[in-house]
C-alpha cells in the first residue's frame, strides 16, 4: 500500500488578537499573537481541476482560526495551540496539523517566545 502524499498548505504570520496570558492586566487586554500553520492535504486533485473545491481553502481555515482565537479566554500559549489543532483536525478532515504561535514581546530579552505542535488525526 503507497503512503498518501504529504502535501502542506501554509499559512504564516497570521495576526490573532485574543485574550491570553497569566498575569492579571494580560486578563483585561488583547493582544496580539502570530500564528503559523502548516497543513496537510492531497493537492493532486485541486492541481488536475484548479477548482477550489477541490482545495483545502485556507481562506476559510484562516478565518475559522481567527474567529476561536478572538472567542478564547486561555491563559497558556500551549493551550490554544492545542485546541487549534484540535479544530483544524476534526473540522478540516486533516489528517495532520502543525501549529506554531509565537508571543512577540513576552520576554524582554527575547524577540519571539512561543510553542510549536503538531497533531495528527487518529
Amino acid at each position: 500500500m503507497t503512503p498518501a502524499p504529504h502535501d502542506i498548505v501554509f499559512v504564516r504570520d497570521l495576526r490573532a488578537e485574543c485574550v491570553i496570558g497569566i498575569y492579571a492586566w494580560e486578563r483585561r487586554v488583547r493582544q496580539t499573537v502570530l500564528i503559523d500553520l502548516d497543513l496537510a492535504a492531497d493537492n493532486r486533485r485541486a492541481a488536475a481541476s484548479d477548482q477550489i473545491a477541490d482545495a483545502l481553502n485556507y481562506k476559510a481555515v484562516t478565518r475559522r482560526v481567527l474567529e476561536y482565537a478572538a472567542a478564547s479566554e486561555f491563559q497558556l500559549v500551549e493551550t490554544l495551540a492545542e485546541r487549534i489543532a484540535a479544530l483544524l483536525l476534526e473540522e478540516f478532515g486533516l489528517p495532520w496539523v502543525r501549529v506554531r504561535i509565537n508571543k512577540r514581546g513576552a520576554l524582554r530579552a527575547a524577540g519571539d517566545v512561543g510553542v510549536v505542535i503538531e497533531r495528527e488525526r487518529r
